[in-house]
């Protein structure tokens, strides 16, 4: 199947690699990877995904293909980042699904662009992730040791001991892909993170929504899952024996449920 890829150009100048593929005529996606990771976190649902959805990843500012502007960013420039690639590929709404800082975004969308979202995914996120105190100690570790500062911890975060145990091979993968972030993309993102809170905010979001947690994800919790579930009306909540980067741990699982309910 054809893969068509482009550089888009965001509002304030920052290129974004962006790749298309699906048929033509199907309901379109929108797939929005975490931070430290591209837009090939999805490897694992591309097959599936796109016999029934005309797929649009890419790879979020200073992640990836992307430019890595200086930070840091914050969550308007990540939503309007989202709304340029749809707007470079012809796509007045599409359902949105993200993981983690991909399903802030997701859920910023369904906040302030209500009109270009079908239905929302928000996998292992949080409408307020972390605290200040600890993306501003994250920032600071890793102006001073560099990508090798945090993998260690990320790829623990990410994924279960018995996954990692397991999965040898695609845990060396995960790996590589956050040592090679740009310091100053995942810098950025955490900015992001240490900033945005859209707890107040949520509660507007009129789109249908499935919220996915991971039973095991000390990055963001189960209740941080549930928080959202309770305060987008009429959400979805899909817990998965997984850690925080549950589409990859629990491929299966996490892919039929994000079917079924695109497509119920």
């Amino acid at each position: 199947m054809t893969v068509a890829e482009t550089m888009v150009t965001t509002v304030d100048g920052c290129r974004l690699a962006s790749d298309v593929e699906g048929p033509e005529h199907a309901p379109v996606c929108l797939l929005l990877h975490s931070l430290g990771t591209t837009s090939e976190l999805w490897a694992p649902q591309r097959a599936r995904f796109r016999r029934a959805l005309r797929l649009i990843r890419y790879d979020a500012r200073g992640h990836g293909r992307s430019q890595p502007p200086v930070g840091p960013y914050t969550l308007d420039q990540l939503g309007r980042d989202a709304l340029a690639v749809l707007d470079a590929a012809g796509v007045d709404r599409a359902h949105v699904c993200g993981v983690s800082l991909g399903g802030l975004t997701a859920l910023w969308l369904g906040v302030h662009a209500p009109d270009r979202v079908g239905r929302i995914v928000a996998a292992n996120t949080a409408a307020r992730l972390g605290s200040r105190d600890g993306w501003a100690e994250r920032i600071q570790v890793v102006r001073a040791g560099g990508m090798a500062a945090v993998a260690e911890g990320g790829i623990a975060r990410w994924f279960t001991e018995q996954f990692r145990d397991r999965e040898p091979a695609t845990v060396a993968r995960f790996r590589s892909m956050l040592l090679s972030c740009p310091v100053d993309g995942y810098v950025g993102g955490c900015a992001v993170l240490r900033d945005a809170d859209l707890r107040d905010e949520i509660g507007q979001i009129g789109a249908e929504t499935l919220v996915v947690t991971g039973r095991h994800d000390l990055a963001t919790p189960p209740a941080l899952g549930t928080l959202i579930q309770e305060r987008v009306a009429g959400s979805h909540l899909l817990e998965l024996d997984a850690a925080h980067l549950s589409n990859v741990e629990q491929v299966d699982a996490f892919t039929a449920g994000v079917l079924d309910f695109l497509s119920d």
